[in-house]
């Protein structure tokens, strides 16, 4: 044996500790500088993830993962807010490169910070939100502007950027993909058709759903090309294949398209009986089919005008001879001047839209007193309309007026959820009732066939609008029982339709039980059997048991026994029941008051756990979705001269980055509130 050594305490507890204690006594410290960005925790099952200290989004942290793709995301996630996050006053966030810091700038300021990287996925970016050509970088303009504002960087060439566009886009499309996978919720689609200046036909496919934070989200998901127009069955096999790479062919709800156009009913039938065949829809797909309210009410007015056509022409007519020369405009203006019109300019509609030829109705409508002097004064004026003539000109403008008022409506709500139509929709169809009976003989002949087409659209979307207004908590039963009792001229058809709607809504509910009680049924089966082996142990083990602990244990177990017997005699009520027997929320300021029902139901789920999944499905289905314009569908020259993969990675992330730019700003607003 050794003899022992006298040191000091400190060596001593040097020697003492041995290698793999010291090595545990400190961590490892993470030598990347990404990491001054993401805080690495370990998860239940072993595995650790990295969460974004600035977004919040989880990453894999595993040891084999590596760092890059949580590089790409800082770049992404540090060069959409650092701006903003200056002017707030934020503490600067830690560059991901050692950053080059510059002497002297032009301004005097001294250590500022530049990163090449940094600012290069900025410029990417900004391609991507504003539609700029690749090329932008060979621009002489450009490239001046950015020498002077930063003489250091680097001016990438058109591969570069695109390559870099293309990489934000696949690691927003897995991000996205991620959080579709793992939603709880089910999703609603829309279809929309897309023009090119190049030929060929593009398809967007869009999902909408309620987060997980209870907050309404929209996401283009593909851009869709076919060389030819698309038959049905080429359409739907696309659809198919997408939806099942995002995730979400077992999670669809509904499905939204343009009612007018046919090529969407077939397709969209086509898939309806795809998803039936396996099973993946709720009430076999009962609800599965839906058209947009503003959609529905831009068709129903643009094919009402042809009605009217003949007044219509009447009053182009008269505007077009006003503008037909500098001499008939000078006379125009002397009329109105004399007439006292409004000081305004006249409106000379386009062919095929009918706001526009609304607007040239109201306008002249207003300057009939001003034609009525031009008839006098100009004797090449010969097609002035007479005061009953005019009649019907402010009869349609005010037929007009109120589809042009909804649909604005519409296009103004910022959280569009379902249940914020169902009112207007029944107050549109009972106008149009009223109008059908009017005593001028005009306005029958316009609502006689809108209401044909109303009442078409109504029939195949009473449903869904109605379960939508009684999940809204500020009207439940109240409003379908008053609007049905109004629409249905008796109370037996009324009745009808009521019990109908409910009926379709506790099936619906009924289903949502079963399947939370499926997934639940493993978790308590493993529970009741760990259970029971325990109690056959302590029953069992330790030989024989003296009679009073038999007896005790025979009379907890006849106790839970009556208890379980005695639970299923009694009549429990379901959330659904409770949830309808409440009184209606009351606001404050009224029932047209700024209300969050999203707001509302996320801190009622605890109380209505299976109704608030239903709600949560429910009030996503974009019922109010309005119609993209024509121009907003057309792309590009440009645009259309890319490939296909190109193009769609390109409209799908600039979506998604306006999406993030749009909730960030509305975060940061609240925050100031």
């Amino acid at each position: 044996m050794a003899e022992p050594v006298d040191m000091d305490d400190k060596e001593a507890l040097a020697i003492e500790i041995p290698l793999p204690a010291l090595r545990n006594a400190r961590p490892r410290r993470l030598r990347s500088l990404v990491w001054n960005d993401f805080t690495k925790q370990q998860k239940v099952d072993g595995n650790y993830e990295a969460i974004c200290n600035h977004c919040c989004k989880k990453f894999t942290a595993n040891s084999r993962s590596g760092t890059t793709h949580l590089r790409n995301h800082l770049n992404s996630c540090l060069s959409t807010t650092r701006t903003d996050g200056r002017k707030r006053g934020r503490k600067p966030r830690a560059a991901l490169k050692s950053p080059v810091t510059v002497g002297d700038d032009r301004d005097g300021q001294k250590g500022s910070q530049f990163d090449q990287e940094l600012s290069r996925m900025d410029l990417s970016r900004m391609i991507i939100l504003h539609r700029y050509p690749f090329s932008i970088v060979h621009h002489h303009g450009f490239q001046a502007f950015i020498r002077n504002l930063q003489p250091r960087f680097h001016m990438p060439t058109e591969e570069i950027i695109k390559a870099d566009c293309m990489m934000i886009y696949d690691n927003e499309r897995i991000f996205l993909s991620g959080l579709l996978g793992n939603l709880a919720c089910r999703v609603s689609i829309t279809i929309d058709r897309w023009e090119s200046s190049s030929g060929g036909e593009y398809v967007c496919l869009a999902g909408h759903f309620v987060g997980d934070d209870w907050k309404l989200q929209s996401k283009m998901l593909n851009l869709l090309h076919f060389e030819v127009p698309p038959t049905a069955e080429e359409v739907h096999g696309s659809l198919i294949e997408k939806l099942h790479d995002w995730n979400i062919s077992r999670k669809l709800f509904c499905m939204v398209f343009e009612r007018s156009r046919t090529d969407h009913v077939g397709f969209g039938d086509i898939l309806l009986k795809s998803l039936q065949t396996m099973n993946m829809l709720p009430l076999n797909g009962t609800l599965f089919h839906a058209h947009g309210c503003a959609q529905t009410l831009d068709a129903i007015a643009r094919d009402a005008l042809i009605q009217v056509g003949e007044i219509c022409e009447k009053v182009r007519s008269c505007v077009k001879f006003t503008k037909s020369s500098q001499e008939k405009l000078k006379r125009f203006q002397n009329a109105a001047v004399l007439a006292q019109a409004p000081q305004k300019l006249l409106v000379l509609d386009v062919n095929c839209h009918w706001r526009s030829t609304y607007l040239m109705l109201a306008t002249a409508y207003e300057f009939r007193v001003a034609f009525k002097h031009l008839e006098e004064y100009d004797p090449d004026f010969s097609t002035a309309l007479s005061c009953e003539e005019w009649e019907d000109v402010k009869s349609v403008k005010e037929c007009l007026e109120t589809f042009d008022h909804l649909i604005k409506k519409f296009s103004a709500i910022s959280e569009p959820t379902s249940s914020l139509y169902f009112i207007d929709i029944c107050s549109i169809l009972l106008l149009l009732k009223s109008w059908s009976i009017s005593p001028v003989p005009i306005i029958v002949k316009l609502a006689s066939h809108m209401l044909k087409d109303f009442e078409e659209y109504w029939n195949a979307n009473a449903t869904i609008l109605a379960i939508a207004s009684i999940l809204d908590p500020r009207y439940k039963m109240k409003s379908t029982e008053y609007f049905f009792k109004n629409i249905h001229s008796r109370d037996y058809e009324a009745k009808v339709k009521i019990d109908m709607i409910c009926d379709n809504l506790r099936n619906l509910y009924n289903e949502y039980v079963h399947s939370a009680h499926n997934k639940s049924d493993q978790a308590l089966l493993c529970s009741t059997s760990s259970t029971g082996c325990a109690d056959e142990e302590c029953t069992t083990s330790g030989g024989s048991q003296n009679t009073s602990q038999i007896t005790l244990s025979d009379t907890r177990k006849g106790l839970d026994q009556y208890l379980q017997q005695t639970l299923l005699s009694q009549t429990t009520k379901s959330d659904l029941d409770l949830y309808l027997e409440e009184a209606v929320h009351i606001c404050k300021d009224g029932p047209e008051a700024s209300f969050d029902v999203l707001s509302w139901w996320k801190f009622n789920a605890a109380k209505f756990p299976i109704l608030s999944s239903v709600a949560r499905d429910v009030l996503s289905v974009p019922l109010g979705i309005v119609g993209t314009r024509t121009e907003e569908r057309s792309l590009s020259q440009y645009w259309s001269s890319l490939d296909p993969v190109t193009l769609q990675g390109m409209m799908c992330v600039q979506d998604w980055l306006k999406n993030q730019m749009e909730a960030r700003n509305l975060d940061e607003d609240a925050c100031l509130i």
